[in-house]
This record gives structure tokens, C-alpha cells and sequence, in this order.
């Protein structure tokens, strides 16, 4: 069959589709791949996926023009579609133990509240104060993906949240200064964390290991991460696996308030682009 024939043949197919029932079909896919795409943006991940929907893509479409005449060819697809399931769970193993801890820790019911400006203001006045003397921080702000089985390994406080509780814990000798803490609903519920480190490649030579863990703990959960250079004093936020650098004290502000507002940064927007 030649190549016009095939393609007639499948445009009326098409073509004897109710309308609606082909929008409705582009639409639910177009939801699909967009949540994946939103998932997987500034991951390892999203460069192999890209890759293999263009190749998957193509293949598909010189099978469907020739499939007669490619008959081997339309078998040894069919297997690679088999393998590729299976490929899929290897490669993509990161993000699907993501996924499903997101699915698993997510609060449902979680009431919609506009973000507390006392606790941005408090985060700020710590940060400043840190970011000035040269101290070193990485504090998660917790949003809808609980952290329960990260904290296990931490110091539980459950304290009322003040600056000068944050720069006595990341103050230089102090037994928690290395790791990280977590503000669970306006308190410091925990410090001594230790935050899952991001691969090298997806964070800059030039960045230490507060970073790195900012970015793994960004990339694993929804949280807010607040870093502050121990060398340099530079302040940063991580969020869905971006980093924010270089930021403020007002800029910082600004931003907390859009981040636990439940609005996308245009910021870290414009940074992902």
C-alpha cells in the first residue's frame, strides 16, 4: 500500500470520530503530558523524555504510513514497546519514587490558608542577620508533601518560630549548624535534618553541600528551601528542583510570600526558562 493510500485511509478514520470525542481525547492527553512535563521540568528525566516521545513519535508515524510494507519492522515495535515499559521503570525510577511519595504524604484536605507574613517576616530578619555575618543555613518551609519520614532522623523542637532561635541553631559550634531545620505550619518543628543531596549534575561545581541538599529536598518534595552561604553569604530558594540565586532580603520577601501563597514565582519562572 502506497503512502497517500495509508495516509487517506488513516485521515478518514479520523475523520468518522465525533468531533467532541476527539477534543475530549486531546484534551485529557494534553492534561496528561502536560502534569508530566511539570513534574519532570528541570530534571535528568525530562532530557531523556523528550528523547524518547520524539523517537516513539516518529516510529509510530512510519509504522501507521507503511505498515504493511514494514512488517517486521511493525513486530520488532511492538517489542520495543514492551521493553521500553521496563526501561521506563529504571530510568525514571527517581522521579516515580517522587511521584509516588507526593501521592502518598499530600494532605487532601489541607485548608487553604494566604501564607503567614509573621513567619516570612521572622525568616527574613534571621536571614539577614545570617547572611551578614557569613552563616551558613538551610531551612524547609513544609507545603502540601509532608516530610514525616524525613524528620525521623532530626531533633523534634515544636517551637514557637523567632530569629533568634534560627541563628542560635546555625550559629558556628552548634551542634545542629550543619543540617538543616524544618517550619512545619509556623513552627520550627525540627533541626538536625538531614536533607537528600541532589546528583552533581544538576547543581553547579561552584555550589557546596547546603546547596546540593537544598536542590535534593526541592526535587523530592514540594517544600520551600532557604539557603545561606556559609562562604559568601548569598542567599538562595529552591522549589520543584530550581535555584533561585543572589536574592535580598526584600526580594527574598516578596518572594516567600508568592511561594507559600500557593502561586508559581514569576521569578523562578523566568529562571526555569
Amino acid at each position: 500500500m502506497s503512502m497517500p493510500t495509508s495516509l487517506n485511509n488513516y485521515l478518514h478514520r479520523v475523520a468518522s470520530y465525533h468531533w467532541y470525542i476527539v477534543l475530549l481525547e486531546l484534551f485529557l492527553i494534553g492534561i496528561v503530558v502536560h502534569a508530566a512535563i511539570t513534574f519532570l521540568r528541570g530534571t535528568r528525566g525530562a532530557r531523556v523524555l523528550k528523547g524518547l516521545l520524539l523517537f516513539l513519535v516518529i516510529a509510530y508515524t512510519i509504522i501507521t504510513l507503511f505498515g504493511n510494507d514494514l512488517q517486521r519492522v511493525q513486530y520488532l515495535f511492538k517489542q520495543l514497546l514492551v521493553l521500553t515499559s521496563f526501561a521506563i521503570v529504571v530510568v525514571f525510577q527517581p522521579e516515580l519514587r517522587r511521584a509516588m511519595t507526593r501521592l502518598g504524604e499530600a494532605r487532601l484536605f489541607r485548608p487553604m490558608t494566604a501564607p503567614a507574613r509573621g513567619m516570612v517576616d521572622v525568616l527574613c530578619h534571621s536571614v539577614e542577620y545570617l547572611s551578614h555575618n557569613r552563616i551558613g543555613a538551610l531551612i524547609a518551609i513544609e507545603r502540601d508533601v509532608g516530610l514525616g519520614g524525613l524528620l525521623d532522623g532530626g531533633t523534634v523542637m515544636n517551637a514557637d518560630l523567632s530569629s533568634e532561635l534560627l541563628n542560635t541553631i546555625f550559629w558556628p559550634g552548634s551542634v545542629l549548624h550543619d543540617m538543616g531545620v524544618v517550619v512545619r505550619q509556623g513552627k520550627l518543628y525540627s533541626a538536625g535534618v538531614q536533607f537528600p543531596l541532589a546528583e552533581s549534575s544538576d547543581v553547579s561545581q561552584e555550589l557546596g553541600a547546603r546547596h546540593r541538599a537544598a536542590m535534593g529536598l526541592s526535587q523530592e518534595s514540594d517544600a520551600v528551601v532557604i539557603v545561606v552561604s556559609e562562604e559568601t553569604g548569598v542567599i538562595s530558594v529552591a522549589e520543584h528542583g530550581r535555584l533561585l540565586r543572589n536574592l535580598t532580603v526584600e526580594g527574598l520577601n516578596s518572594l516567600l510570600l508568592e511561594l507559600l501563597g500557593r502561586h508559581e514565582s514569576p521569578a523562578l519562572r523566568r529562571h526555569a526558562a
